[in-house]
């Protein structure tokens, strides 16, 4: 089998595995799991058939994989991608591009500088910042971090790239109570210490409170969230950033999925968030666009390609060559899925998604208290917090409807009590998949009270 025939046969299971969206169990059963034994083997001595390859990973890896581009799926806030960025995604691999500067690909570089004013528009963020658009929120994080200190450095007088941080003044970190893991992660691999981050008290819905906020100075990076993970709750960001700015602190924003309210008639959430220096949020969140697609936006794009410039004598490039504004060197084009789903959507279409996702949770939301839960969050946008009788009947329910395949979504915990958290964010989901939920687990509910 030559090459355009492997590809077309890959391309025909693609389409096979696509047309069971809906119709297999959204989580694999145990049969599925136990077939991928078959991949334990020993490393070939002789390389096998390429259509064999395939062949495996369809007949027994597509049985085993969860089924988050389905429209029942209500976990970690994934969204099935979107038809246009999934094509683009399938015509970026037949290009095989090193998206590094435009002289790596012409193309790659105007379309994702086009995908980064795009970006800004649409979320209504400073027009002059800098866009990377790396792996994930935590890898934009830990650039945007870096980026942060580095200037913060630089304002005293410190020069960072020449004599690094020993001896240097300490830049402080305040984070939220709630912080999301890949924020904490991010400051531990750049070296804060856990230890040493200050901690702000945050109120019954997760935000911070700023009459608690701890002092702030002019080496100091204050993080805050758009959309906290649980309860989906934004910090006060207009009694917050003013005071930070005053004081000369660096503001980030932690906006993987809660970002994207700015872009629909959840905007108000996000008043005063524009007044902040660095942002992150993720693609393939709420935009549906592939996995490994998230951006760091910089509002002083210096601060970005400096902290991240990576020219070399062989290989230079313009300050907003992507690999001047991310941790990649090699790297794909991330920005043209990004392009394509937003380029397919309009501005319309973005703000439609999101609202419609809103309403979604809202209906998902009062459908489970009319069966007797306990919703504990005001469902401000597309999460759901929900809580049943007791902890053993709630973590009994979870189990129970992730075990039945019909639909997913994950337990966390709450306020120290277990919980189980539902997340409205695929474009396939609509009113009928929702009501299917809201009857799944109120069945659950009847058959552990009896």
């Amino acid at each position: 089998m030559d090459e355009l025939q492997l590809l077309t046969e890959a391309d025909q299971r693609a389409r096979d595995y696509l047309t069971g969206i809906g119709k297999r169990r959204v989580f694999p059963d145990a049969a599925a799991l136990d077939q991928l034994t078959s991949f334990d083997e020993l490393l070939p001595e002789n390389g096998r058939n390429a259509a064999e390859v395939l062949e495996l990973l369809d007949e027994r890896g597509s049985p085993a994989t969860v089924a988050s581009n389905d429209p029942r799926y209500f976990g970690f806030v994934i969204g099935a991608t979107l038809p246009a960025a999934a094509a683009a995604e399938r015509l970026m691999l037949a290009w095989d591009q090193c998206a590094s500067s435009f002289d790596g690909s012409p193309t790659a570089a105007t379309i994702e500088g086009i995908a980064a004013r795009w970006l800004l528009d649409v979320l209504n963020l400073p027009r002059e910042s800098a866009v990377g658009f790396g792996t994930s929120a935590t890898a934009c994080t830990l650039v945007a971090i870096a980026a942060a200190r580095r200037a913060l450095l630089a304002r005293k007088g410190w020069d960072f790239d020449g004599d690094g941080l020993i001896g240097a003044p300490e830049v402080r970190v305040v984070i939220s109570e709630t912080a999301h893991i890949t924020v904490k992660k991010a400051l531990r691999i750049l070296g804060f210490g856990m230890k040493r981050i200050l901690v702000a008290p945050v109120d019954s819905y997760g935000r911070i409170d700023p009459a608690r906020l701890p002092a702030l100075d002019a080496l100091t990076i204050l993080c805050l969230q758009a959309g906290e993970v649980n309860t989906g709750e934004f910090d006060p960001f207009p009694l917050l950033i003013p005071a930070a700015k005053a004081a000369g602190a660096w503001v980030h924003i932690d906006g993987a999925f809660g970002l994207w309210a700015r872009a629909s008639s959840k905007a108000p959430l996000t008043d005063g968030i524009d007044g902040a220096d660095s942002w992150t949020t993720d693609g393939h969140k709420w935009l549906n666009t592939p996995y490994d697609g998230a951006m760091v936006i910089c509002r002083d794009a210096d601060a970005l390609s400096v902290a991240m410039n990576s020219d070399a004598v062989y290989a230079s490039a313009s300050r907003d060559a992507q690999k001047n504004l991310t941790l990649e060197f090699s790297r794909r084009a991330r920005g043209i899925p990004v392009w394509a789903a937003l380029r397919s959507l309009g501005r319309a279409g973005v703000a439609g998604m999101v609202d419609r996702h809103c309403a979604l949770a809202m209906r998902i939301a009062e459908g489970l208290r009319a069966a007797g839960y306990e919703v504990l969050n005001r469902v401000v946008i597309n999460q759901v917090l929900v809580r049943a009788g007791t902890d053993a009947e709630t973590m009994a329910i979870c189990e129970a409807a992730q075990a039945s395949g019909e639909v997913w979504f994950g337990s966390t915990v709450w306020q120290g009590q277990p919980a189980f958290r539902i997340s409205v964010s695929s474009w396939r989901t609509q009113d009928e998949h929702a009501d299917h939920l809201v009857q799944l687990l109120a069945a659950l509910l009847e058959r552990h009270r009896d």
